[in-house]
């Protein structure tokens, strides 16, 4: 388990007495990034533009803060790494920038497990915008258990062939708690023979990684990921910046999905040729996120000192070692393990209330999501909040999912844990949960 005692200490949510268990959906800001943004509010000036002491300075640490990113991840370096809004924006971004690659037959492979994010935009492309230019590209869904949570690897392997040019799926979905066979997934989209631009004989696989990212270790190399997508407001820090990671061939030869501003060549516009920025700059149209980026990196720096429990890497210059790296990633993992194990323990006690995704705590990260027959799950989220309890209810953006349960309200309750929340709040949260239910079916 993580020193919870220590870390709670850092969060000014905890310290007022909220109980915080809807992190899947954003994660609470520390004080030590609160307190930076203080010191860089009167010291910032644009990037990239100025010459003055303010924008040097800002300037190395906005383009430092792209290498912490790829180091935590496993990439090569900054030049693999492309920031945007948040995993939405840079899943769009893909769908955008490969869309001129799509040609007539072409098929896409995605799975009913997907947050809309990782869906909709491929919805999009397949059903609205190539058909207006008569390319018909067919959007494919792969199946998981119902039972088990666990994705259909046999359904989803026969939905791959020779024209699919690119196989999207979760790390780990945000309703079922289920963490994907990465490794087995690139197996069966290598295996395809689509014949790419690059030469290649596979199809791309994009991992949405909101939920894996914050929640486990990710190695882009070691997985043989061609896209990745995530937020960092699941991992401690402020809203408004996502990350995607590509393979730096992949981004050569890909169009922009945004024109304008530092994405140009220094100076090389005229009306007859336009030529594009150096990576990752290339990707990067007008002002960027300055202030957001440099947070998000040093709240990656916070939460493995956090895990490693020792002061270590925030607000420092050191590269992150990836020793480091794997070993405060499956603290993190282990802790949340022990979470979840705890309440599906607890919940799994109550009757008629239905759990959803893998009944063992280690092939989930740390989510649950529940319904109880006779009771709409808002109902149980709105009398969690009178016990202080913060839980969530909806569809959670994994509407495909809700629907291939037969639940005509598209929706569950779910609770999710992070590195803050220690047992007793796993108890009180999941006590609270029984209070709701009791006698009111």
């Amino acid at each position: 388990m993580l020193n919870t005692k220590r870390i709670r200490k850092s969060f000014p949510a905890i310290r007022c007495g909220r109980m915080i268990s809807n992190n899947a959906a954003s994660t609470q800001i520390p004080v030590q990034l609160l307190d930076l943004m203080k010191k860089l509010a009167v010291s910032y000036d644009n990037v990239h533009r100025g010459q003055s002491r303010s924008s040097i300075l800002t300037t190395e640490a906005f383009e430092s803060s792209y290498d912490t990113i790829a180091q935590f991840i496993g990439a090569p370096s900054r030049r693999n790494i492309v920031l945007y809004r948040n995993t939405t924006e840079a899943i769009n971004a893909v769908m955008y920038s490969l869309m001129t690659e799509f040609h007539d037959g072409d098929n896409v492979v995605t799975t009913y497990m997907e947050h809309n994010s990782n869906y909709v935009p491929w919805y999009g492309l397949t059903h609205e915008i190539l058909p207006k230019f008569g390319i018909n590209v067919e959007c494919r869904l792969a199946k998981f258990d119902k039972e088990t949570g666990k994705l259909d690897l046999d359904h989803l392997s026969s939905l791959v062939d020779k024209k699919t040019k690119l196989v999207c799926c979760t790390g780990a979905s945000n309703f079922l708690g289920t963490k994907t066979p990465i490794k087995e997934i690139r197996r069966i989209a290598d295996a395809s023979g689509y014949k790419q631009p690059t030469g290649e004989n596979k199809s791309y696989l994009l991992i949405d990684g909101a939920q894996t990212v914050p929640n486990t270790y990710i190695n882009v190399k070691e997985l043989d990921i061609d896209f990745l997508a995530w937020s960092f407001h699941k991992m401690i820090s402020p809203f408004g910046v996502g990350a995607l990671y590509a393979k730096e061939d992949l981004l050569k030869n890909m169009r922009p999905f945004l024109y304008g501003g530092d994405m140009i060549a220094d100076g090389m516009v005229t009306p007859e040729k336009v030529s594009y920025n150096s990576l990752p700059w290339k990707f990067t149209a007008g002002t960027p996120n300055i202030l957001g980026t440099i947070l998000s990196a040093q709240g990656l720096r916070l939460l493995m000192d956090f895990s490693l429990d020792k002061k270590k890497y925030f607000m420092t210059g050191k590269a992150l070692d990836s020793s480091d790296i794997k070993t405060a990633m499956e603290n993190i993992e282990a802790h949340e393990t022990a979470l979840i194990g705890e309440a599906m323990k607890i919940l799994s006690e109550i009757p008629s209330l239905k759990i959803y995704g893998p009944k063992d705590p280690k092939d989930r990260t740390s989510l649950v999501s529940f319904n109880y027959e006779g009771i709409s799950p808002f109902k149980i989220a709105e009398e969690l909040n009178e016990f202080n309890v913060e839980s969530r209810a909806g569809c959670h953006c994994a509407t495909l999912a809700h629907y291939y349960y037969g639940l005509t309200l598209p929706a569950s309750c779910r609770l999710s844990f992070y590195v803050y929340n220690d047992i007793k709040d796993v108890r009180k949260a999941c006590d609270a949960v029984k209070k709701c239910v009791q006698f009111k079916s």
